[in-house]
């Protein structure tokens, strides 16, 4: 049990990472923890104006920052991986007072901006062009990366923290001082992150300037001007499909770029081949896990019929017995939904179900926080076929379960959906797996074999195809995005022969 208010603890969490607030500002923005319903702390909203000047602060900032060389950029990374190495325990903390996530996953959430410092401290080594061959003798071809601009950033409640950290590590290495607009529902985890960050500006010394990186606090409006500013060279935003339909055009009408990482319909398929104890763990906890307001969540299962009835009952246990309650004061494995919106419309799904003939177990709101809080048993639903709420994503644990029997008529219901993102196949059949992973197998951008979808280590790109929007932020080649390639050509002869073999000679 919790020995202290929690907005006592709020306050003495944020002064720990060097933030500070407090319930008490006039016109403030209330903060309000899933894990009790009760306001916790109150933020002073920025203005349009406000974010504009922001972005003008960070437009000066690269002018400098820019010309820092690239693993000079990377030593502030590596201070700043240090200090979320000291900061750990109270970020995480915080994760878990504002997004509702247990001890473990609010961890888990700051290990994931630590490890993606490590890898961008490595890349500030390695942001490397290629030579290329060229068809005129006495030339030298090659490409040349440079640093693109502002980096606007716009994250989601679910995870408060790492995608903001998997995009401004790789920017700032890359030369791109960034500008954070977090959800309104998790302010404070933003606010802690940027103090901890500011610690490590302070170390570094004089080579950082001031802008290189800020936070947003406050509503839609803040977001737009990032979106609309001919200023911002990247906009990377997490979050709906919805979202990203705005977002999107917007962008593409000035010209700038655009990271989407937006909704995903995840589905796993079960085989006959499948160790189906391992496949019940990957599963209930890629449904469960978060209580289902992850992206990766596992919605859609595929089971076969010749198995259906050795992994169903397995499954409908283990959404029996799992544990629900506040993670803060329990061991309970899932927390809050994040408001009563979510609530309504998981309770709206479940009826939509109900009503095409699904068999719903559990979903129900569970009595163990108060009335301002929203706890629900994660709900099995047995489906007849994919239709209605199943070829959609909805933000709460809700796993519609349908059998096949045949592997490919599987691959064409699993690709069937909006969504694009995470998947996996349990088998140990090679050709089952082979043709899971290959061109005419799953459309997402996350392909997994005897694990489930969630989970994404930051060594590889992360995001999705579809309405999920192609983008990518993390490991592998991500980083190329937040800079500009260049393409040069340097005649070191004395002659001036043309490509492609044209002639146009001056006497």
């Amino acid at each position: 049990m919790l020995t202290e208010p929690l907005s006592a603890l709020t306050a003495r969490t944020l002064q720990a990472c060097g933030a500070t607030t407090s319930l008490d500002v006039a016109g403030g923005m209330e903060v309000v923890s899933p894990l009790t319903g009760e306001t916790v702390a109150s933020v002073t909203p920025q203005s349009a104006a406000d974010a504009e000047a922001a972005v003008s602060r960070a437009a000066v900032a690269f002018r400098h920052w820019r010309m820092v060389p690239g693993p000079r950029r990377g030593e502030l990374v590596r201070l700043f991986a240090e200090e979320l190495r000291a900061s750990k325990e109270d970020l995480g903390r915080m994760v878990s007072i504002e997004a509702g996530k247990s001890p473990s996953e609010g961890a888990g959430e700051v290990q994931e901006m630590i490890d993606i410092c490590d890898f961008a401290v490595g890349l500030s080594r390695q942001l490397y062009g290629l030579t290329i061959a060229t068809e005129r003798p006495g030339h030298r071809m090659m490409e040349t990366w440079h640093p693109l601009g502002v980096v606007g950033i716009i994250t989601a409640f679910n995870f408060p923290c790492a995608p903001w950290c998997w995009n401004a590590a790789l920017a700032l290495v890359c030369g791109d001082p960034v500008v954070w607009k977090p959800s309104e529902k998790t302010p404070l985890t933003a606010l802690a992150c940027q103090a901890v960050f500011e610690r490590a500006v302070e170390r570094f010394g004089d080579d950082a300037p001031e802008g290189l990186s800020q936070v947003l606090v406050g509503g839609p409006a803040l977001g737009e001007v990032l979106t609309d500013s001919p200023s911002v060279a990247l906009i990377s935003a997490t979050g709906s499909t919805r979202m990203g339909r705005i977002v999107g055009p917007r962008v593409a009408e000035r010209f700038g770029r655009c990271i989407l990482e937006l909704g995903g319909n995840n589905a796993g398929i079960v085989c006959p081949s499948a160790d189906l104890d391992m496949a019940l763990r990957a599963i209930a906890f890629g449904a469960m896990g978060t209580a289902g307001q992850r992206c990766t969540t596992m919605r859609r299962l595929f089971v076969h019929e010749n198995i259906y009835d050795q992994i169903v009952p397995a499954l409908q246990k283990a959404y029996a017995s799992v544990s629900v309650g506040n993670p803060l004061e329990t061991q309970a494995l899932v927390g809050p939904l994040i408001d009563g919106a979510a609530f309504e419309a998981m309770q709206d799904a479940l009826g939509e179900a109900r009503a095409l003939g699904g068999r719903v177990h559990g979903g129900a709101r569970e009595s163990v926080g108060p009335e301002s809080a929203f706890y629900v048993k994660p709900a099995l639903v047995e489906m007849p076929e994919q239709a209605g709420p199943v070829l959609r994503e909805t933000f709460a644990p809700i796993l519609y379960v349908m059998t096949y029997s045949d592997f490919d008529d599987v691959l064409e219901a699993h690709n069937a959906v909006g969504g694009g993102l995470s998947s996996s196949i349990f088998t140990t059949d090679l050709r089952e797996m082979e043709l899971f992973l290959s061109a005419r197998g799953s459309d997402c951008g996350i392909a997994n074999v005897n694990i489930g979808t969630s989970g994404a280590e930051i060594g590889g790109a992360f995001g999705g195809e579809k309405e999920t929007g192609g983008g990518r932020e993390s490991g592998s080649d991500a980083w190329r995005a937040y800079m500009r390639r260049a393409t040069n050509t340097i005649n070191y002869s004395r002659e001036l022969p043309l490509a492609q073999g044209v002639v146009f000679d001056i006497d």
